[in-house]
């Protein structure tokens, strides 16, 4: 695919913000002056997270940029917009090609000169069109509460990431503004969900190595650190991405410093023993941030043995039903106790990466436990 040599490194981001202002901007000003639009880079891409790095530059990275008009705008003008940035593009954006070879399956990479066919890739949308193939939502509609638990949890970071260059439709941002992040109570029914996955598991980790399945003990404890990990983005209100950038994207918290090192430890641990203790600092960090947050009463920090056996636990199920009981929405209320969203009940990039089979999910939140 395209080459990666010979040109200084350049954040996507940025690249597509020199694209809008020096080329697709004033394109649109002289050759469509007065017809209303918007400008942005979101939704799916390295670029848009602010993780690409020079490797990310052989495919699907270059200057790129998504333009929005107005339905009966884009109907009209959307063919036209595309000869004229066709025509008068620049054949490069501080050095890098703006056009690109599409390849089977939706792939690009920027193309050399003389290579052909080659299109740009500055994308003609509306925001309607552009939300529902995110998201599968009209922007337009009501916001439920099942609603949010369908809405994969990747997506929503991609739609409000990224950087909106110009809004002159005046209908981008609030979209944006509106998903930023989960309303208070269905961010403390994914809450409590998260705490009772911790709960179902904690033990898990001891009982495999008190009976020599060391394999198996580190398995249950990598699932544990990724679930507390998950549990840090809920806490600190930021949405979790993908697996690729989970680790990236959990660096950035607030609580990566002093939680980090001791991840890496529990996950380094040669035998279980070692990795209980590493864990037990884990646990009571986050009971201590769980505090902090101040949505319920203070709940015990401190480890104790499950039951008689001789594994420590911090009680993630005490944590989930407290949070439970603070929850005032009806709406939510009604919801499986502690069901969580798509995320938290799916681990498959076919479901996850497919908003429209997520939404068909919404069945599982309507059902009751009988």
């Amino acid at each position: 695919m395209g080459t990666t040599t010979g040109r200084p490194f350049i954040k996507g981001l940025e690249l597509s913000r020199f694209l809008y202002e020096e080329a697709v901007g004033p394109l649109m000003a002289t050759h469509f002056a007065g017809l209303p639009y918007s400008a942005a880079l979101l939704g799916s891409g390295s670029d848009v997270l602010g993780f690409d790095t020079p490797q990310s530059m052989d495919h699907d990275w270059g200057p790129r940029l998504l333009v929005f008009l107005g339905e009966a705008d884009h109907a009209r003008w959307r063919d036209e917009i595309d000869k004229g940035l066709e025509r008068y593009l620049p054949h490069d954006c501080h050095g890098y090609p703006t056009r690109f070879e599409f390849y089977e399956g939706g792939t690009t990479a920027m193309a050399e000169d003389g290579q052909e066919p080659a299109h740009h890739r500055v994308m003609l949308l509306t925001v309607r069109s552009f939300f529902w193939d995110c998201l599968a939502f009209d922007p337009q509609g009501e916001l439920r509460a099942v609603d949010w638990l369908t809405f994969p949890e990747q997506r929503l970071r991609g739609v409000t990431a990224g950087q909106v260059f110009h809004d002159g439709l005046g209908e981008l941002e609030p979209v944006r503004a509106r998903l930023q992040y989960y309303p208070r109570d269905v961010w403390l029914y994914l809450l409590a969900a998260q705490w009772r996955r911790i709960g179902q598991e904690e033990a898990f980790m001891g009982r495999c190595g008190q009976v020599g399945d060391e394999l198996g003990s580190c398995l249950v404890a990598a699932r544990l650190v990724r679930d507390l990990m998950k549990l840090c983005f809920l806490m600190e209100r930021q949405y979790a991405p993908y697996s690729k950038w989970f680790g990236s994207a959990f660096a950035q918290l607030a609580c990566a410093g002093q939680l980090a090192p001791t991840f890496a430890s529990v996950l380094g641990a040669g035998f279980w023993q070692e990795r209980e203790r590493r864990l037990v600092a884990a646990y009571e960090a986050v009971a201590r941030m769980h505090n902090a947050l101040g949505v319920t009463e203070p709940l015990p920090t401190n480890m104790f043995h499950y039951f008689e056996r001789p594994f420590l636990v911090i009680g993630g199920d005490g944590f989930a039903d407290t949070l439970r009981a603070v929850i005032v929405s009806e709406e939510v209320q009604a919801l499986p106790e502690y069901l969580g969203a798509v995320d938290q009940l799916v681990d498959s990039t076919d479901v996850l990466e497919r908003p429209a089979r997520c939404r068909r999910l919404e069945m599982l939140w309507q059902e009751s436990d009988a």
